[in-house]
């Protein structure tokens, strides 16, 4: 594989809300990024804001989901597997995670997932206004020191762009397991002038989210897990 198949950085570009990690890949997933990257991966342009045009990611028109932040990609394989009426993006940063979203891609036989590597913002900002029918953004880095709350992807200008991004009655799901950033994920989302909170505050915890080994790791760490589900107006 060459460096013009699959991008090896990330662009630096001001403030980021995400923290690249390195990982070692089995050979399992080397070989589904050498083999399917070209097929379902999409490298988020190095201009913030270039238009990407997501009629031409799938081979059919149909509503789509965004995963922000897909890690391994486990739930959005499940998720996608479970709902093939929509179409699943999945942006992350972390190349074994990419590999391995693949790798279950093939599995799965998955025809309505695709995976883009690079800043989810940058990705979101060259979306057409209103062309998502959902927005997840489940366990981001809570970034707990408080120097570092400015780099939290739940803020009011990011959520500002992904609400923009939504459809009519869109909705934005969100989850963590962070306490402190729960309760500023639900004061930032209620400030929201074009955001409907589908619930009175935090949501019940909603069956079609799977449970991945990280929410199972902190729930026997002892952190409680809390949802927060929104709708465009």
């Amino acid at each position: 594989m060459t460096t013009t198949d699959f991008p090896t950085t990330v662009p630096v570009r001001g403030i980021r809300t995400f923290h690249p990690r390195r990982g070692r890949m089995t050979a399992r997933q080397t070989t589904a990024l050498e083999r399917l990257w070209p097929v379902h991966g999409l490298t988020v342009p190095d201009v913030p804001g270039t238009p990407v045009d997501p009629v031409v990611l799938f081979p059919r028109r149909a509503p789509l989901v965004l995963e922000i932040g897909s890690g391994m990609g486990d739930t959005t394989a499940a998720m996608a597997a479970a709902d093939p009426g929509r179409d699943y993006l999945a942006v992350e940063v972390h190349t074994p995670g990419i590999a391995n979203l693949l790798d279950l891609i093939s599995q799965h036989g998955l025809e309505n997932v695709r995976v883009a590597r690079g800043d989810a913002l940058d990705l979101v900002a060259g979306l057409p206004e209103g062309s998502l029918d959902a927005v997840h953004v489940f366990f981001p880095d809570p970034w707990p020191k408080a120097r570092h709350h400015k780099r939290r992807i739940i803020q009011p200008p990011h959520v500002a762009l992904l609400r923009s991004r939504l459809g009519p009655g869109g909705r934005l799901h969100c989850a963590t397991d962070w306490a402190e950033y729960a309760e500023a994920m639900r004061q930032t989302l209620d400030a929201d002038p074009g955001l409907v909170n589908a619930h009175s505050g935090f949501a019940p915890r909603p069956a079609h989210r799977p449970v991945t080994k990280f929410e199972r790791r902190a729930l026997t760490a002892g952190r409680p897990i809390a949802d927060l589900i929104y709708h465009r107006r």
